[in-house]
């Protein structure tokens, strides 16, 4: 599996200084805990996830949660597990068999409930886990925390040699988290806890949808979950605890809800960006964009690389491109890193950019160069004078109108 892997490679050749690395749920945890990108989450009980994982219909899909939790109601669950189980060992049977290849399968993540049913997919999956890249752990504390790494750490110690590593991704929303007097020490006690387990922690996701239901509130299309006070706030924090270069834990953001409403407020999408990509097919892909409320979650992924997260959950394959597309590495940015590490020899400070309009300051901006060169390998480097929009442009995500929760 990569990056863009529907492009021809004349396509490629002419959109991309540097294309994305392959990688499998066999990869190291660096390279995985950064691919995960956008996630798309599916309902368990639906019927047509190994269809569509072997037919790749969600164009670029490159990791999907299946999940047990949310999506599904209170006496669905026994179906929704018997069907996730169905669907993978399809799946998995269909790779054995050859009929399809290991590098078109996705990263799959399953949503569970909790301790008890992660314990129980995981021998009820058997052999077929091997096409699971890991669970996501929803409410996650300290109180279930250490039931669930306990789970997939013995699992990963016994699993057979030929089995790739199971991984586990929190999710931060509980109210513990969110509530002023008693954050900051339930973050510290989840951070000694995930320190604990660390191999085994893909990444930290954020739910913004559960913190704001704790006070009756929801962002509105216009909006991005940065304009809620409340949730921006608690959102800083877990940056501050878990966002630190020295400890290395990736932080996913949080969902985008929409696929389609009303406008109230003006677009928040600049005209440039499109028509110097594409002139008028590029004004009529911002048109699209802003008709289905694409331009709110673009703002949205944009605050969330600034505040050093990677990666989002989604819920429409609409979705999918547009943030996977905001993840790809610039010219301007990769040239800054590559000269920044270069003249880390202590004969310079700082230097002018090769773009001449700002200064790098080698000492203060090199944690960031090393993160720009890691994310450069995940999701490749554009030519000079492309943008986001280049990889968009021409694209049919918008024919994909069925929502898939």
């Amino acid at each position: 599996m990569r990056y863009f892997n529907y492009l021809s490679s004349e396509e490629e050749k002419t959109l991309f200084y540097s294309k994305p690395i392959c990688f499998s749920n066999y990869s190291s945890k660096d390279i995985l805990s950064h691919a995960v990108g956008a996630a798309l989450y599916m309902p368990a009980t639906r019927q047509q996830i190994a269809e569509e994982i072997v037919s790749g219909r969600v164009k670029g899909l490159v990791s999907m949660v299946l999940d047990l939790e949310d999506a599904i109601g209170e006496k669905q669950v026994g179906l929704a597990e018997e069907s996730l189980y169905k669907q993978l060992y399809k799946v998995h049977s269909l790779l054995k068999s050859g009929s399809i290849d290991e590098d078109k399968l996705p990263l799959i993540f399953i949503r569970v409930r909790g301790p008890e049913q992660l314990d129980y997919m995981i021998k009820k999956l058997g052999e077929v886990i091997r096409i699971v890249t890991g669970f996501t752990l929803p409410k996650f504390s300290t109180e279930n925390g250490r039931r669930y790494f306990e789970t997939i750490s013995n699992y990963n110690e016994k699993k057979e040699t030929v089995f790739p590593t199971l991984y586990g991704m929190p999710i931060l929303e509980t109210s513990d988290v969110i509530y002023r007097e008693s954050r900051t020490i339930s973050l510290l006690r989840i951070k000694d806890l995930l320190e604990q387990y660390k191999e085994y922690v893909l990444n930290i996701r954020i739910g913004a949808t559960d913190f704001s239901s704790l006070f009756g509130l929801r962002r509105g299309p216009d909006m991005t979950i940065y304009d809620i006070g409340v949730i921006r706030d608690c959102i800083t924090d877990i940056i501050n605890v878990f966002g630190r270069v020295e400890d290395q834990f990736v932080i996913s953001g949080p969902v985008w809800e929409y696929f389609k409403s009303d406008r109230l407020l003006k677009p928040q999408l600049r005209e440039t960006p499109f028509e110097d990509s594409a002139g008028s097919a590029g004004r009529k892909l911002r048109h699209e964009f802003i008709n289905i409320y694409v331009d709110g979650l673009l703002r949205e992924v944009t605050l969330d690389k600034e505040n050093g997260i990677i990666g989002k959950t989604i819920i429409h394959p609409t979705h999918n491109l547009p943030v996977q597309s905001l993840y790809v590495v610039t010219h301007e940015e990769f040239l800054d890193a590559t000269n920044m590490i270069a003249n880390n020899n202590g004969s310079l400070g700082v230097f002018k950019s090769q773009y001449n309009n700002k200064m790098n300051e080698i000492k203060p901006h090199l944690n960031w160069a090393n993160r720009i060169l890691f994310r450069s390998q995940v999701y490749g480097v554009l030519h000079e004078h492309k943008n986001f929009t280049s990889l968009l442009i021409g694209q049919d995500e918008f024919v994909q109108e069925k929502a898939f929760v």
